[in-house]
């Protein structure tokens, strides 16, 4: 009896039931379809900042997935000077991030390009610059060979794994990503969002790589979404709401690649998860006008670069408190200067001090919590 679905005697022609999806897909390419419309009709800077803020969170998120944490200024840096966008002061950006957004880029840029060997060895060589992943040596750029031994996702401690999925064996990978590729490129009369769906599992069953094959799974989904809306821009990030349910996200891979080969059930997922991300597309939205509206308020004050520096973090989700301590970080300045630069800010009342006591004062921007209607206080 067959484990996993790879093993049926129909892999991989998969099915699905139309009529259970065609009402989740009618809502979802209407929401889709609004929420381009709402974009277009912003001025070119707001939309060119919505797009930053999206593609950022997409790339943060496809690697929080697995578990790697990259820092967020090094990714915004990055995608802004591959982009060509002005943010001023661009960070140093190291290697392994310079390759995920080279990858992403690359997915959603160049969404009608063909999928290819080539292309997918060269996501995979940008994802492990160094030929490793954390501390063992991988193969990069080529499928993983036999040699690695079975390709297995496992969890739990050692002597007590408990397997989740075990990939097809590596002789057969050639011919299975060949048959992917092949159906990739083709034309079907299948709705993109569907087929994206359908590429994200397909391609994360086969699991060629020895490593990153879900971050490039998910990258060929938003390569199918762009071609879904005939777009470059991106606004919503399919990944930033998988990562907020990982948990179900698992789950449901790990039901269907050990199922049938129906798998309507994972594609009312996807649907509704990609319903869920347009609600957090909103939020960027938001964000992005409320960060609009303020430097319209503070079009006449005299505010140095190192403070529109901090400020702009701040509105972009400055995590943590902000200290003076971290000011003089941030900006490499002096303590002495750094505390000048806040209590100007201070006296200004674009900043205020936080309520909470500590051992380090701690600053907020004035009226940030109260809503993104809410304009800073102005001092009187």
């Amino acid at each position: 009896m067959a484990t996993y679905i790879y093993e049926l005697e129909n892999w991989p022609q998969f099915e699905w039931r139309s009529q259970d999806l065609a009402d989740q897909l009618a809502t979802v390419r209407h929401r889709q379809g609004r929420l381009l419309g709402r974009m277009e009709a912003l001025g070119f800077e707001l939309r060119a900042e919505a797009m930053l803020q999206t593609l950022t969170e997409d790339v943060l998120k496809s690697s929080e997935i697995e578990g790697e944490i990259l820092d967020k200024e090094q990714v915004r840096s990055s995608i802004a000077r591959r982009l060509g966008m002005n943010i001023g002061a661009l960070a140093p950006v190291d290697r392994d991030v310079e390759g995920v957004v080279e990858m992403m880029l690359d997915a959603t840029q160049n969404y009608q390009a063909l999928l290819t060997d080539e292309r997918l060895f060269a996501w995979h060589a940008a994802l492990f610059p160094t030929g490793r992943s954390g501390m063992t040596k991988i193969i990069v750029g080529a499928w993983r060979h036999e040699a690695s031994g079975p390709m297995q996702v496992v969890s739990g401690p050692i002597g007590r794994e408990k397997v989740h999925y075990e990939a097809p064996a590596a002789a057969r990978l050639e011919l299975e990503v060949a048959s992917f590729i092949d159906w990739f490129n083709g034309y079907a009369p299948l709705d993109p969002v569907l087929k994206a769906g359908v590429a994200h599992l397909w391609f994360v069953t086969i699991h060629p790589f020895e490593d990153g094959n879900g971050r490039i799974a998910r990258a060929i989904a938003d390569m199918m979404l762009a071609r879904s809306e005939g777009s470059a821009q991106r606004f919503y990030s399919m990944s930033a709401q998988i990562r907020a349910e990982r948990k179900d996200y698992y789950a449901i891979l790990e039901r269907t690649q050990k199922g049938s080969l129906d798998i309507t059930p994972w594609l009312q997922w996807f649907l509704s998860c990609l319903d869920r991300a347009f609600s957090g597309a909103e939020e960027i939205l938001a964000n992005v006008l409320r960060k609009a509206r303020f430097w319209e308020e503070m079009v006449q004050r005299p505010l140095s670069e190192r403070q529109r520096k901090v400020v702009n973090r701040l509105l972009d989700g400055f995590e943590g408190k902000l200290t003076s301590s971290k000011w003089a970080v941030l900006t490499k300045t002096s303590p002495d200067t750094a505390l000048r630069d806040i209590n100007d800010l201070l006296a200004q009342g674009i900043l205020v001090r936080d309520e909470a006591g500590g051992r380090s004062t701690s600053y907020s921007l004035a009226g940030l919590d109260d809503g993104p209607d809410r304009a800073p206080r102005r001092h009187r």
